[in-house]
């Protein structure tokens, strides 16, 4: 999907080492910087939303200038695959919502314009989430406009939070057809298909003199001229020029081998899903795309980037992408410019988040792996030792463990699902008052252990949720859809029927309150961490977090299980008196190196050590 360009390795190494900067040179760690363009990127905290289904702030704009039925304008507000109404004016409205929380950076679901509807006959959906992209250059018109987009990256900026815009490189909306199969077309590799014979080995000669997609030169890819060497790839007239910028519309610049298995080699050259996948290795992709993310930078003044579907692209594009992404935004004044890559897993596996940073010189990935030890830890009956392994792999990361300080972190995600939906399917028999107490602690973990947390919007005022992909993007705003109205949010009698911004939430007033201990404490945004104890049952996990400055000790400590836990926790020996954060910590430890803890079930305290009066 990339070109392969040779930048040396050395080039990924030095980005790596400006991103992080040795983790407090640059200004003082104690305190966050006086300027959110100064705060490094382990100092956010960021909170994640699709606008579709955030805020409604200009119903003019719902069926995104379209006439027609939902299949035509994408609109059924009371369908969880079609637009609801959501907008970037509506988000506008709400920053002073966000911030109140706590919240530092906004994560937006991508805002590109996208094909409204796409899906073969009874099973059509919209583009609502923004993943279905035809113009890369302008805002959705379900969304706003670019002035839009600007008006909201200014406000937000005004207030001091950062806007991270979501980014796709690996494919586009679904628009190539193929002449010689029907939709959902099989995936036909390299050997079996090579580049340089049509229909298969056997098939008449194309292409002379291409050497393949791993010689990522241009005049390698001079030689590629006919895309038919799988499929006889065409777009249909209607739609010959539906993509922008407009060389986007040539076959030549997909992979056209048909759907992805996501293994092997269809990892990164199969269709995702049927959509497009572009051909990355390409040099003319390459600077086209480095062309276009560039510009949001130049016109918007962005903060950072989330990519999607990180992993389906091959490796030397993103050792081009990255590199001229920090370049350009240095140049816009942006020195701390965020870009986290989504590596997908529903199971711990550090050593596939960490290959990314170090082959595809991705400065960070969204910890997958972080969710999955916390669901083994507390949605179900399994034991805590899945975060010392998480913890364990830190230093596999290019940078080694203090690289994974500016790692985002999350417990829920629009893709995999909510975290209270985990609890309540593993343990269906759970109190309302024990499903509150696993998400709070979930979210203790969030603040408390290394990375950055991402909060998903929605998990502060207790959705649930009742499964992945669209059945975990409910309506912020009044919905109208019914499944996600019948379904019993955490902590609250109130239902997704009306809109859900309650600052008195008793999720949103805990987080609230750990976004505030993290910001007064730089302990937990940029303090090493130390496992003390874990186990393969429901019980204790503790972890020290150690101040960047001074050295002092705070020590997260939490009980998994839903009994009382009484346990000596080992700490410095230098530790001798403490103070509480959260929850009750004893004054003193009970010998040099020992701290006797007493946390009731599904809690956590935080206790600082403090110099003896």
């Amino acid at each position: 999907m990339f070109r392969t360009i040779r930048h040396p390795r050395h080039r990924v190494r030095f980005w790596t080492f400006l991103y992080f900067s040795l983790l407090g040179l640059l200004l003082a760690p104690s305190a966050l910087a006086a300027s959110y363009r100064d705060r490094l990127p382990q100092d956010e905290v960021i909170y994640f939303l699709l606008p579709d289904r955030f805020e409604n702030g200009d119903p003019a704009n719902d069926r995104g200038g379209l006439t027609g039925g939902r299949l035509v304008t994408g609109f059924d507000p009371t369908d969880a695959g079609f637009y609801h109404g959501g907008d970037l004016k509506g988000l506008r409205t709400r920053l002073d919502y966000i911030q109140r929380l706590g919240a530092t950076a906004i994560w937006i679901g991508p805002i590109f314009k996208n094909k409204p509807v796409q899906g073969p006959p009874g099973q059509e959906s919209a583009g609502y989430h923004g993943y279905w992209i035809t113009d890369f250059t302008r805002v959705d018109p379900h969304l706003g406009t670019n002035a839009d987009f600007k008006a909201l990256v200014d406000a937000a900026h005004a207030r001091g939070l950062k806007v991270y815009m979501d980014i796709v490189a690996n494919h586009t909306a679904d628009v190539i057809q193929y002449r010689d199969c029907p939709p959902g077309c099989p995936y036909r590799s390299r050997a079996d298909y090579p580049y340089t014979r049509e229909g298969g080995p056997n098939g008449k000669p194309i292409n002379p003199g291409f050497l393949g997609d791993h010689v990522q030169s241009e005049a390698n890819f001079a030689r590629l001229t006919n895309p038919n060497y799988a499929y006889q790839a065409y777009v249909p007239e209607a739609e010959r020029h539906l993509k922008v910028p407009d060389w986007l519309n040539d076959p030549i610049y997909y992979h056209n081998r048909g759907n992805s298995t996501f293994a092997g080699e269809s990892s990164t050259i199969g269709d995702f899903m049927g959509l497009d996948d572009l051909m990355t290795e390409h040099p003319r992709v390459v600077r086209g795309f480095i062309d276009i993310f560039a510009g949001w930078i130049d016109r918007f003044g962005i903060d950072g980037f989330r990519i999607d579907t990180e992993r389906h692209v091959n490796p030397e594009f993103w050792r081009a992408f990255v590199p001229a992404m920090m370049a350009r935004a240095k140049a816009r004044g942006i020195p701390n410019f965020t870009i986290f890559g989504e590596v997908s897993s529903p199971v711990i596996d550090v050593a596939q988040q960490a290959e990314h940073t170090r082959t595809d010189g991705m400065p960070l990935v969204l910890d997958f792996s972080f969710r999955a030890a916390v669901l083994q830890a507390l949605a179900g009956r399994g034991g805590n030792d899945g975060l010392d392994l998480l913890f364990k792999g830190d230093p596999l990361y290019e940078g080694g463990a203090p690289a994974t300080l500016a790692m985002p972190t999350f417990v829920s995600n629009h893709d995999l699902g909510r975290f209270a939906h985990f609890v309540r399917f593993a343990l269906p028999k759970a109190s309302d008052e024990e499903v509150l107490k696993r998400v709070t602690l979930a979210h203790a973990m969030l603040f408390g252990l290394r990375g950055v947390p991402v909060i998903y919007s929605g998990d502060e005022q207790g959705f649930a949720g009742k499964g992945d992909d669209r059945a975990a993007r409910e309506d912020m705003f009044a919905s109208k859809v019914a499944s996600y109205n019948a379904t019993k949010l955490v902590g609250t009698d109130a239902t997704t029927a009306q809109a859900s911004f309650n600052p008195q939430h008793p999720l949103y007033r805990a987080i609230a309150t750990l976004a505030a201990l993290r910001r007064d404490h730089a302990a937990f945004r940029r303090g090493r961490q130390i496992v003390r104890a874990a186990s393969d049952m429901p019980g204790l996990f503790a972890a020290s977090r150690f101040d960047p400055v001074d050295g002092h000790e705070t020590l997260i400590a939490i009980n998994t299980s839903t009994e009382p836990l009484l346990a000596n926790v080992e700490v410095d020996a230098r530790s001798a008196h403490f103070r509480s954060l959260a929850g009750t910590c004893p004054s003193a430890a009970a010998a040099p190196g020992s701290l006797a803890l007493s946390i009731p079930p599904l809690s956590y305290v935080f206790c600082e050590a403090v110099a003896s009066r």
